[in-house]
């Protein structure tokens, strides 16, 4: 099942989105920074740096740069994992499941207006 949408509706979905997030008072998050919280919130855990690396196909430090500012904002934390101590989890937090809930809910908003 799927929506159907023109490209032009579908850049004026981001377009929107884009706009309303950028003039909330809200962590500014990037492109790819998106991506990332998307992929440990969307996706079933458990979430290493090795494996986000690989999941977007960028670097390591990419994905470490990432973290350290989305853990600056409280959206993402990492975790020794106990299992194998060599392993840091990237875990969910309170707050970034309430900043993505938000991103969901305004993409629906907009979606909504969008004339057919």
């Amino acid at each position: 099942m799927g929506i159907d949408l023109r490209p032009a509706q579908a850049l004026r979905l981001l377009h929107q989105t884009a706009l309303d997030q950028a003039r909330e008072d809200a962590p500014d998050l990037t492109l790819r920074q998106t991506a990332i919280l998307l992929t440990i919130y969307l996706e079933p855990p458990p979430h290493t740096v090795r494996g986000l690396a690989a999941r977007l196909t960028v670097t390591k430090p990419v994905i470490t740069r990432a973290l350290d500012t989305m853990g600056g904002y409280g959206l993402v934390e990492r975790r020794r994992d106990t299992a194998d101590r060599r392993n840091v989890l990237i875990k969910r937090t309170v707050a970034g499941s309430l900043y993505v809930s938000k991103m969901a809910d305004r993409l629906v908003e907009k979606a909504g207006e969008l004339a057919p």
